[in-house]
């Protein structure tokens, strides 16, 4: 099966992952595609191919020489966002992309227009495959599964190909920031990791948001708006007002680059209650504090205001930036990046205006800084990957496998 062929089928199975439930996985349908990884690893050669209770994929693919040296393991994610349906996708494959707007679906008026989605000009002649504007894709992150697939599938295929002992694995619920909470590190018996969840394939990401999540309740008094004079507090006027002192230029679509936000990402309510849920992401960690300070303070200044506990806001911790861990073993950095420079491409490090499930692992004792997939326009219907990129990444990883055995 070759990657795309590979690609293709894995997109067909909705792993959708639900960040309402707290069961594990958090959605059931993603071990269909766990069952399904499990048997092609075994058909490729992957003796040991297993998935475990909480919906994991482990594999490893044994040494073919005597090298004791450093174990090198890859992973990737299985779910899809909850922002976008990923039900019964229909991809459209672009051969030789010619830089012209391409027509997701002209009934609702969809295009990938080059003018509005400039990334299109660094894949001009490349293979692309899109939504049909009705879906998400499912490269994020099924291109990263397919890749390291495919790698392993060349490496059985060429036992010529000398390398340590190599690990895979395959999480559930990245996108709902659960993907590493039954990840069995110890027993993954990796030294260093990467994680292929990223975009363009050039790109090496090695430090991350420092991310907070904050759910806001706001508390009414419903009176019958008959009589209401002096006596109603509509909670959703308050939550706009919570909203309001926020900071405006700290919201996601006014930020680039290293400048964190607060982002609205969802709000439901009545007169009576309502609720806001908000991620809050700096790569600075004392500002990320701050910000998540500037919540309980605008929740006291109301209460004060109002004369009673009418906000309620509860934060939590998601994950914290890598960076600092990684710098302790920026070789793995070096690593991959000389690795992409033997195969012709020029690598650069940005950083990840979001996160990995490789930000936990560093957190967890396995450095894991992230590659990319060739994908872009993540979570909803103007996503699409580059083939041509997976194709190289595949060359990527096994140039990294390569320098691995000589460091």
């Amino acid at each position: 099966m070759n990657i795309e062929e590979r690609f293709l089928k894995y997109i067909s199975f909705d792993t959708q992952s639900d960040p309402q439930s707290s069961s594990t996985p958090s959605s059931m349908k993603q071990l269909e595609l766990g069952k399904y990884l499990v048997e092609e690893m075994k058909k490729i050669g992957i003796e040991n191919a297993r998935l475990d209770q909480s919906g994991i994929v482990y594999g490893t693919i044994p040494a073919s020489c005597q090298d004791d040296g450093p174990v090198i393991g890859f992973v990737a994610h299985m779910d899809t966002s909850p922002d976008a349906s990923g039900q019964n996708v229909k991809p459209q494959i672009i051969r030789d992309y010619q830089g012209d707007t391409i027509v997701l679906n002209q009934d609702q008026d969809l295009y990938l227009d080059p003018h509005e989605f400039p990334e299109l000009l660094n894949v001009i002649h490349h293979d692309l495959i899109t939504t049909d504007g009705t879906t998400l894709l499912g490269a994020d992150d099924k291109a990263g599964v397919a890749i390291i697939m495919s790698m392993a599938e060349y490496l059985y295929q060429h036992p010529e190909f000398k390398h340590n002992d190599i690990q895979i694995a395959f999480t559930p619920d990245e996108e709902v920031g659960r993907g590493t909470e039954n990840f069995d590190v110890k027993g993954f018996h990796a030294d260093y990791a990467y994680t292929i969840d990223g975009g363009n394939i050039a790109e090496i990401e090695y430090e991350n948001f420092n991310a907070f999540s904050a759910i806001v309740e706001v508390t009414g008094k419903s009176i019958h708006p008959g009589s209401a004079k002096n006596a109603m507090i509509n909670s959703i006027h308050i939550a706009q007002e919570f909203d309001a002192m926020l900071p405006v230029h700290a919201r996601p679509e006014y930020t680039e680059g290293y400048e964190g936000f607060n982002h609205l990402h969802d709000i439901h309510g009545n007169c009576e209650k309502t609720v806001m849920e908000y991620i809050i992401r700096n790569h600075d960690l004392s500002l990320a504090k701050k910000q998540c300070q500037d919540f309980e303070n605008i929740a006291a200044f109301l209460n004060q205001k109002y004369g009673y506990q009418i906000v309620k806001v509860t934060i939590e911790q998601s994950y914290l930036n890598m960076r600092e861990h990684i710098e302790q073993h920026m070789y793995i950095v070096d690593n991959a990046m000389s690795a992409m420079k033997a195969c012709g491409v020029e690598p650069y490090a940005v950083p990840i205006r979001g996160g990995t499930d490789g930000a936990n692992l560093t957190y967890m004792g396995l450095p894991c800084p992230n590659l990319g997939t060739g994908g872009y326009n993540f979570h909803g219907p103007f996503e699409y990957v580059s083939l041509t990129m997976m194709k190289k990444q595949v060359e990527v990883l096994l140039k990294i496998i390569e320098r691995n055995e000589v460091m």
